[in-house]
C-alpha cells in the first residue's frame, strides 16, 4: 500500500489542531463537493481524498495511529498483539531482539499478513473490522422541522438516511455498518455523522424552545386588543392585554421545536414584547399626548 499523507491532503503539517484540521476540512469540501463540480473527476478525486483525510484525522485515536504506524495505522493493535505473543515464546535473548521492532518491522509484518508470499499468510485469515468515517451534514433549522429522508455522499458511496425531527446543532448521529469494509469478512466500521445547522428564521433555538422578539404598537399595548404573530410552522391570534408593558413576555404551549425522537411532542414559544414608540406626530397627537400627560 503506498504512503498517503493525509496532512499533505489538508494542507497541514502534522503540529495541526482539531480545529485546524476542522477548518481545513470544511474549506477544502466545499470547494472540491460534487455537487459545486459536476463530471469533474480530478474534483471528484480530490473530494474523495480529502474525506479520507478528514476520517483519519479528525478522530483522535485515529490520528495517533496514523501518525506512529503511517499507511498500516488500521492494523496497528494486530502487530502489537503479535509482537507480544512472539516475546512470550522466545527466549531472554530473543525477546531482547524482538524489543527492536520499529515500524519497517509493523510493515513487514503486515505485507506478510495480507499481501506477501503464500508461505508468509498464516495470520491472513485473522478478522479486522473496518475503519469509522465521520461526516458533516450542513442543514438549515427549517430542514430539521420535520423528519425527512436525505440522501448523502460518504466515499462516492450514496446513503440514504432518515433524518429525525428535532437534531441539534453539533450532534453526531451513528449509521452502523456504513463505514469502512471489514477486513478479511471482518464487520464493517461505522458512519458518524455531525450535524451543522444554520439558523436564518427570526427565532433563537435552546434545545425545544424557541424564543422571539415582536413589535407591539402603543396604541394596541395600551388599549388591548388581538393581534397575528408568526410561530415557527404557521400563524396564530394573540390577545394582547391593557396596558401591556414593554419587555413582557408570554409563552405559548407546544409551539416551539419538535423533541427528539418524541413524535407529536414539542417545545415551548416564548415572545417577548417590544412597545414601539409613534414617531413623526402631528400637532393634534401632540396635544393628545400633553392632554393625557396632564390627566396623569
Amino acid at each position: 500500500m503506498t504512503f498517503i499523507d493525509y496532512y499533505k491532503i489538508l494542507g497541514l503539517t502534522k503540529s495541526a489542531s482539531d480545529k485546524d484540521i476542522k477548518k481545513a476540512y470544511r474549506k477544502l469540501a466545499r470547494k472540491y463537493h460534487p455537487d459545486l463540480n459536476p463530471n469533474d473527476k480530478v474534483a471528484e478525486k480530490k473530494f474523495k481524498e480529502i474525506n479520507e483525510a478528514n476520517e483519519v484525522l479528525s478522530h483522535p485515536e485515529n490520528r495517533k495511529k496514523y501518525d506512529q504506524y503511517g499507511k498500516d495505522w488500521q492494523h496497528a493493535e494486530a502487530f502489537e498483539k503479535a509482537k507480544q505473543q512472539q516475546q512470550q515464546q522466545r527466549s531472554s535473548y530473543q525477546q531482547s531482539a524482538s524489543d527492536s521492532y520499529s515500524n519497517q518491522d509493523f510493515s513487514d509484518f503486515f505485507e506478510s499478513m495480507f499481501g506477501g508470499a503464500s508461505s508468509r499468510t498464516r495470520g491472513g485469515n485473522i478478522k479486522f473490522r473496518g475503519q469509522d468515517y465521520n461526516a458533516e451534514l450542513q442543514l438549515d433549522l427549517k430542514d430539521v422541522y420535520k423528519t425527512h429522508k436525505r440522501t448523502l455522499t460518504v466515499n462516492n458511496k450514496n446513503i440514504r438516511i432518515n433524518i429525525p425531527a428535532g437534531v441539534e446543532n453539533g450532534q453526531v448521529i451513528k449509521i452502523n455498518g456504513h463505514g469502512g469494509k471489514g477486513i478479511n469478512g471482518g464487520p464493517n466500521g461505522d458512519l458518524y455523522i455531525n450535524f451543522s445547522i444554520a439558523n436564518h428564521s427570526r427565532f433563537k433555538r435552546d434545545k425545544n424552545n424557541l424564543y422571539t422578539t415582536i413589535n407591539l404598537d402603543l396604541y394596541k399595548a395600551i388599549l388591548g386588543g388581538e393581534i397575528t404573530v408568526n410561530t415557527f410552522d404557521g400563524k396564530v391570534k394573540l390577545n394582547i392585554k391593557p396596558e401591556t408593558q414593554n419587555g413582557a413576555k408570554i409563552k405559548l404551549k407546544g409551539k416551539g421545536f419538535p423533541i427528539y425522537k418524541k413524535e407529536n411532542q414539542y417545545g415551548d414559544l416564548y415572545i417577548t414584547y417590544q412597545i414601539k414608540i409613534p414617531t413623526h406626530l402631528t400637532v393634534k397627537e401632540k396635544e393628545l399626548f400633553k392632554e393625557l400627560d396632564k390627566l396623569r
